[in-house]
């Protein structure tokens, strides 16, 4: 535990983690650590961290990146664009089919 962490994981003098804002932003950043270090960019996000505000609305800070790192992270979303259009034409249905699922069920077609 980092002088900055209480007990929990949150963070000393912040709003409360009990709402698990706090869990939440930390496993998102962490979810995107893992993937830039899968794609070997762990160096580049040198100022990635995450964060909530005063009103316990939680933040990932992704900081200034070189533009050689944006034209990266770029074409990995592109990939990940490209992907997701050939799983759709495959029948598959991904992510565009998933959230009109969860449109429908709550009504709000």
């Amino acid at each position: 535990m980092s002088g900055d962490e209480s007990p929990e994981g949150g963070p000393v003098g912040g709003p409360s983690v009990a709402s698990g804002e706090w869990y939440a932003v930390r496993n998102a950043a962490t979810s995107l650590r893992d993937v830039l270090t899968a794609s070997g960019m762990q160096r580049d996000f040198p100022y990635l961290w995450a964060d909530i505000n005063a009103f316990g609305q939680g933040f990932i800070e992704l900081g200034r990146v070189s533009p050689e790192t944006a034209g990266r992270l770029a074409g990995l979303v592109r990939l990940a664009l490209s992907s997701h259009a050939l799983a759709l034409e495959a029948g598959g249905g991904g992510l565009v089919a998933e959230r009109a699922d969860v449109r429908r069920r709550a009504g709000n077609d």
